[in-house]
């Protein structure tokens, strides 16, 4: 397992359309051992493989809800390959989402409340299932990034134009 570089906006290879997964093969295993690796460094709750620079429909999340009695994160890795959304539903929720590849940036982001979603899992195994709350707005998130959609794409251009330019200022302040 190794700590991958996470490319950062406005990284042109973010905007690369992912390819399906066409076997799930030992390069495959690695990569997803990988990218948990960095996502729980980084540290972050997911990640898709394009932000890591291999654009394949691969995401990666882990929720790390709070365990109330010892109040260290519960961890529950969950790996989706070739992910798709059937039916996003009508209602919505707004989340104050961030994102690994536009660091220290916060913005709300409207987007169905709950979906029915299809992917395989590391064995291969097919998975259909409706999916409500932040592992939705998480699946959402993650999956816009297999498109070449980053969050800041769901905001105004101002806001956009804004979260971008303090991005470059604290880039050039490091």
């Amino acid at each position: 397992m190794a700590i991958r570089p996470i490319l950062e906006a406005p990284d042109p290879r973010l905007r690369v359309i992912s390819k399906p997964v066409e076997a799930i093969d030992d390069g495959v295993r690695t990569l997803v051992a990988d990218m948990f690796e960095t996502m729980y460094d980084a540290p972050g709750i997911g990640l898709a493989a394009v932000q890591v620079g291999v654009p394949q429909r691969i995401l990666v999340i882990d929720l790390q809800e709070e365990d109330n009695e010892e109040g260290k994160p519960i961890r529950d890795p969950r790996v989706f390959i070739n992910p798709e959304i059937l039916e996003p539903a009508e209602d919505r929720n707004i989340y104050n989402e961030g994102c690994l590849s536009v660091p220290d940036q916060y913005a709300e982001v409207d987007r169905p409340a709950s979906c029915r979603a299809r992917w395989m899992d590391l064995d291969g195994k097919q998975h259909d299932e409706r999916i409500e709350g932040m592992l939705a707005t998480c699946l959402q998130h993650e999956m816009d990034h297999l498109e070449g959609i980053l969050f800041i794409d769901h905001l105004s251009r101002l806001k956009r134009g804004m979260i971008l330019k303090k991005l470059d200022k604290l880039r050039r302040a490091a």
